[in-house]
């Protein structure tokens, strides 16, 4: 387990004070003139040697991600975009830092932003995060007001703005290029790449998108150094990393972690272990909705990274885990995610627009077992043609947890068409 004095985020819980002095005393805003007076490719080659990767799915590494800007700042300015649109379902873990410790992600913003050569950044939040922005706001006033922000940010040289933008709860506005839309005040639907932000972003200028962990665990790396954040995890996955546990356990929790912890520490140490313990554990969804689920006999050795995950056919995205026991339709929780992406899809893709609306239809379908046994392989083999046709990841994570489900538990669907078949009503799920 990792140590109270490693851990990134002390006020996690909102416990202790989460004004400027209250971050103060716990470290925030420490020597940050000096981080900045180590240079811009300095600081880059540090967050690199670091091993950071993206904490906001992907797992793109964030040292390499910052290099791709510009070495010079030309005709057009630079900018750094905070992505704080959670709407992954089962994910609430960005939501706690901007609530309770909102200094690291402004003191994270302002290094990132200079490492980068920005001198403005905007951080968009997700519609419904109305007192995250209230937090985030207040805070950002009193950096102003104490000359952490604004000219000459924190005694560093460097000039610094921060702004914040509400967005209006559109799950599509997590891709970059469609949060770069809706900031720029048009319809959030993904851009074509190349090109990418780093030579094309926002306005047109040169810009870095980077999740609010990612951004807010830099100061904290920059003090303490990339070989101590490397010393936690396995190779290619360093650090530490929030996760948010919800489901069927104990005690759902956020908590800060070592990455590479196995999924069965991590729930029965913070969690008080699956409701009705490990045994009646059915599946996990190891890192939001769009990765597709492991069954109990491969939660037994799980390991809570992204190559462990990568390996069994799964992610560890934004890892909030899902934890579903044997009293759960698997069949209807997949149904309830395929009817969730089809909301969602912004319909600029054809195989998304039309392949979410056809594979929830199924799935409404093998819910009640009034499917065809071959339907089965038919809808398997939609979600293929949908997987990797579309510019964003959204096609993607509509197909993932229904080629999980079925790679996982086809025994259960076939089970629910013979069943209703034969009219044994109990084996039917509840309508």
């Amino acid at each position: 387990m990792l140590a109270d004095s490693d851990r990134i985020f002390q006020n996690l819980y909102g416990m202790r004070d989460r004004s400027l002095a209250g971050a103060r005393a716990r470290g925030c805003w420490d020597g940050t003139a000096e981080i900045i007076a180590r240079g811009q490719d300095a600081i880059v080659e540090e967050v690199k040697a670091s091993g950071l990767r993206g904490r906001g799915g992907a797992g793109f590494p964030t040292g390499l991600k910052w290099s791709f800007m510009p070495k010079e700042v030309k005709d057009r300015p630079h900018y750094l975009v905070v992505n704080a649109d959670e709407s992954e379902p089962g994910t609430c873990k960005d939501r706690e830092i901007m609530r309770h410790d909102p200094h690291t992600l402004i003191e994270g913003c302002l290094i990132a932003s200079f490492a980068m050569r920005a001198n403005a950044c905007y951080i968009y939040l997700r519609g419904e995060y109305v007192r995250e922005k209230e937090a985030l706001q207040v805070a950002i006033d009193e950096c102003y007001d104490a000359g952490l922000l604004g000219k000459n940010a924190a005694d560093s040289g460097w000039d610094f703005d921060l702004y914040l933008h509400h967005g209006a709860g559109a799950y599509i506005c997590g891709e970059e290029t469609a949060l770069i839309e809706s900031l720029e005040g048009k319809k959030g639907m993904p851009r074509l790449k190349p090109p990418f932000p780093a030579g094309v972003g926002l306005y047109g200028c040169p810009s870095t998108v980077n999740n609010v962990e990612s951004i807010a665990v830099a100061p904290t790396i920059l003090r303490r150094g990339a070989e101590w954040f490397k010393g936690f995890g396995r190779d290619n996955n360093a650090g530490t990393k929030i996760f948010a546990i919800s489901g069927h356990v104990e005690r759902p929790c956020v908590v800060e972690e070592a990455m590479s912890i196995t999924l069965r520490e991590l729930l029965d140490a913070h969690c008080g272990g699956v409701r009705g313990g490990w045994d009646n554990l059915k599946a996990v969804i190891p890192g939001g909705s769009s990765v597709p689920l492991l069954p109990k006999d491969l939660c037994d050795d799980a390991i809570m990274d992204f190559d462990w995950l990568r390996d069994q056919k799964s992610g560890l995205g934004t890892a909030a885990v899902i934890v579903m026991d044997q009293s759960t339709d698997v069949i209807k929780a997949i149904w309830r995610l395929s009817k969730f992406y089809k909301h969602e899809s912004c319909g600029q893709c054809t195989p998304c627009r039309e392949g979410t609306g056809w594979m929830m239809r199924v799935m409404d379908r093998l819910v009640t077992g009034d499917a065809e046994p071959e339907e089965i392989d038919m809808l398997l083999d939609v979600t293929k043609q949908v997987e990797g046709h579309t510019i964003c990841a959204l096609g993607d994570a509509a197909a993932w947890p229904i080629q999980g489900l079925i790679r996982h538990f086809r025994n259960e669907i076939e089970d629910r068409i013979k069943a209703k078949r034969t009219g044994k009503v109990s084996a039917i799920a509840a309508e």
